[in-house]
């Protein structure tokens, strides 16, 4: 039979570690608290934004979809991502000439 003594202490001991591994739990709980609400915060600001859009285009009566379904508008679009992938390019040749220069 153990003396009291031991199983005293090593209640002690196992008190103590479960204190501190629920100090640690606590504070990563915050911390997760803390992220949650900056996510919630983003998400948000992403909502009052496109919220903000849809009421402008509400206003003036505008239909992306009808506009977008129009042959002239696929054009445009296909145009403008030309241009885009000229823009690009043009950008990373610039930047390869700063790198050797």
């Amino acid at each position: 039979m153990e003396p009291a003594t031991t199983s005293h202490s090593a209640d002690t001991g196992d008190v103590e570690a479960l204190r501190g591994e629920n100090e640690r739990l606590r504070a990563r709980l915050a911390e997760l608290e803390r992220e949650l609400v900056e996510v919630q915060a983003r998400a948000d600001a992403q909502v009052a934004h496109w919220q903000e859009r849809a009421y402008w285009l509400d206003r003036w009566h505008l239909d992306l979809n009808a506009i977008m379904r129009r042959p002239a508008a696929q054009r445009a679009l296909a145009a403008l991502k030309g241009a885009r992938a000229v823009y690009r390019a043009l950008k990373r040749a610039k930047r390869t000439l700063r790198r050797e220069a």
